[in-house]
């Protein structure tokens, strides 16, 4: 069977949004991992499935398989991009969309970008999850006979954040996999590396779980931004400088919601084989 798809990114962390309704139960998570592979796939970071609403009100549904195959609850470029298109194909100054972690609400920024209300965020330790008697912040998590200091948090998909005094330095590609891989992270985590360059402006860099490395990841860019006004490090509005560009994060504390800005883009249409 044939299935249309758009390829789109926002800055760089790319996806492939396929109108699923009718063939959802095709694209399993073995297909999905297939055409993840950028060598004879399409190639995506998350494959992002829409669906029909489930609620009163909402424009669509979806869902979000990461390039491993694995479901997860989460990601807030991919909502932006889909958000971009829905207003594309539609129109309009507000929608809201049914993901797997609640009802995501969108609206136009400046041309090419979107923003989305990612929800408030939770600093207990169950909703990551993440083994641990209380919520406090840091945590101590010893990886690799060292003792590291992170924060952690659940943007409706659980991260991990470390300071770093400079972010090209930082070992992401090594640290980062020994922490989403966790057993104190029984679920995985997503883990972020944090520079503060001043309290408007933080660099970033990301290893998501069942991704690796990506150029951008919208939910890591809020983690960091609420770990750090939390600290006492950023201000309500921050620019988060990730590999791919900048996103724009902004906040204003418990028990209020994070808004994540961004540019949204299509690269190309098409269709595959399933």
């Amino acid at each position: 069977m044939r299935v249309d798809f758009t390829k789109m990114h926002g800055v760089g962390n790319d996806f492939a949004i396929f109108d699923a309704t009718a063939v959802r139960s095709r694209l399993t998570p073995d297909r999905l991992r297939q055409l993840a592979d950028r060598r004879t796939g399409i190639g995506f970071d998350q494959a992002l499935l829409l669906g029909a609403p489930h609620r009163p009100g909402s424009a669509a549904s979806y869902r979000i398989f990461n390039r491993d195959g694995d479901e997860v609850e989460q990601c807030g470029n991919g909502a932006r991009c889909i958000a971009a298109l829905l207003f594309a194909r539609r129109g309009g100054d507000r929608l809201a969309l049914d993901s797997p972690a609640g009802t995501v609400r969108a609206r136009p920024g400046v041309p090419g970008q979107v923003a989305v209300d990612m929800g408030p965020p939770s600093f207990e330790p169950r909703t990551l999850p993440f083994d641990a008697p209380a919520a406090r912040d840091p945590q101590l998590l010893e990886v690799g006979g060292q003792m590291l200091r992170i924060g952690i948090v659940s943007i409706g998909n659980p991260h991990a954040v470390l300071a770093v005094t400079d972010v090209d330095e930082a070992p992401v590609g090594t640290l980062g996999p020994l922490i989403e891989q966790h057993p104190r992270f029984p679920q995985r985590v997503n883990v972020g590396f944090m520079q503060v360059i001043d309290a408007g402006h933080i660099r970033l860099r990301v290893h998501e779980r069942g991704a690796g490395e990506t150029p951008a990841c919208g939910t890591g860019a809020c983690a960091a931004v609420v770990i750090g006004q939390r600290r006492g490090q950023l201000a309500p509005r921050v620019q988060v400088s990730v590999p791919g560009g900048a996103l724009q994060v902004d906040w204003a504390g418990e028990p209020t919601s994070v808004w994540l800005t961004g540019p949204a883009e299509v690269s190309y249409e098409g269709h595959v084989e399933v």
